[in-house]
């Protein structure tokens, strides 16, 4: 149990390295079985977001030395579920999980990815510069 546990962490890190290599795995896995771009495109975003925290909180642990903007990614995520949760209750009286895991999986892969590119630009004039 221990092997796999490490070998699906090294795996988890190796993706999250450069996220955008699990969207076009994923993109050519989906697409291959069900034909449907956008559908294709749906699932891998939804997929990135994952590896895009992961990455984002990393690089920002790297860049500035502070751990904290995982738990601050993972408190936005909670918070606007509850507001879009609560907003669900208030239109339709009740409340759609799965839409609002889907939502929020896009919304995150926009705003991660900005986040992301945003690093990566920071660290590499911090390399550069060596500030």
């Amino acid at each position: 149990m221990n092997m796999l546990l490490d070998w699906l962490n090294k795996l988890y890190m190796t993706l999250a390295l450069v996220p955008f290599v699990a969207f076009f795995i994923t993109w050519f896995i989906a697409y291959g079985l069900s034909r449907d771009k956008r559908k294709s495109t749906h699932l891998s975003m939804d997929i990135t977001t994952l590896f895009l925290v992961g990455s984002v909180a990393y690089m920002s642990r790297s860049i500035f030395g502070s751990g904290m903007l995982l738990w601050t990614i993972v408190l936005l995520f909670l918070v606007a579920a509850g507001l879009l949760g609560n907003l669900q209750t208030r239109m339709k009286g009740r409340v759609d999980l799965l839409k609002i895991a889907r939502t929020l999986s896009r919304f995150g892969f926009v705003l991660l990815t900005a986040f992301y590119v945003l690093l990566l630009f920071v660290g590499i004039g911090k390399f550069m510069f060596k500030l």
